[in-house]
């Protein structure tokens, strides 16, 4: 089979990091949608909330590091190693891509890795950790509209068989965590109204979520995790049907609803 069939675009929830050892229905699902593939991707684009810079970035390293960005968590966690190559040459297309569209332009760096907004999922997805992969930061400047830019910029990398995954979480306050506790009203209200959009197409309401009123400040106190959704959204491409391969809560306000784009969509 072709090593550059078109690749799909998603938008991962990534919830607690401990969901990178669990084995529950969520990381069964993350498992069998990387079975589900029709292609084995050429490399894998990750958008990760978890890394936001002044500007448009992509990440060359040939081996990015691991990176445990989090506090307060089991020893066994901070073990825990995805040892995956990078993609230097696709990461350098990427930071042309998103440069050529984008006003601030764009550039490589080395100097990031593999934070847990990727691997946490990706040790589910692909255990093996033998797919490169490279991350594209949020550029924190250029707002939702931004997002949605940049993920129309980096598109075409799909065609080169590179599946396009962003990950953060539709609903995250962690202000708001109740371990163990059913989703709050607000928190299903401001999720299902995003789905809603998704499915109609609607690009402006999802870069303006004001539109939802109090759940959507309630839901996203800060937009880190929430912008992931749009460059999925602009990677998928116009006309591209969204599929729900999982929705649920965690801890009462963390949405891990996952969006699909299949590849074979029409473009």
């Amino acid at each position: 089979m072709s090593a550059t069939k078109r690749q799909p675009a998603m938008f991962l929830a990534h919830g607690d990091p401990m969901n990178a050892l669990r084995d529950n229905e969520f990381t069964r699902k993350l498992a069998s949608m990387a079975l589900a593939l029709q292609e084995r991707p050429r490399a894998i684009l990750v958008v990760s909330a978890h890394w936001q810079a002044r500007g448009a970035l992509a990440c060359s390293a040939a081996w990015p590091e691991t990176i445990h960005d989090f506090g307060g968590f089991p020893d066994e966690l901070y073990r825990v190693e995805y040892p995956a190559p990078g993609a230097p040459e696709l990461a350098r297309e990427a930071a042309a891509l998103m440069a050529g569209a984008l006003p601030g332009g764009a550039r490589e760096t080395t100097e990031w890795g593999l934070d847990h907004g990727a691997w946490t999922v990706l040790a589910h997805l692909f255990p093996r950790a033998d797919i490169p992969v490279f991350q594209v930061a949020i550029d924190s400047g250029a707002g939702l509209a931004g997002a949605l830019a940049a993920g129309r910029a980096l598109a075409p990398l799909r065609e080169e068989g590179v599946l396009f995954i962003g990950s953060g979480n539709i609903v995250h306050n962690l202000g708001a965590i109740r371990w163990g506790g059913e989703p709050y009203a607000w928190a299903g209200e401001f999720d299902g109204w995003v789905a809603a959009r998704l499915n109609e197409a609607d690009e402006e309401a999802l870069c303006d979520i004001d539109r939802a009123g109090e759940s959507a400040r309630k839901a996203c106190p800060t937009l880190e995790h929430y912008a992931p959704l749009l460059y999925a959204l602009g990677a998928a491409g116009p006309g591209a049907r969204p599929s729900y391969p999982y929705v649920g809560f965690e801890h009462g306000s963390l949405s891990m609803r996952c969006v699909l784009w299949d590849g074979d969509q029409p473009k």
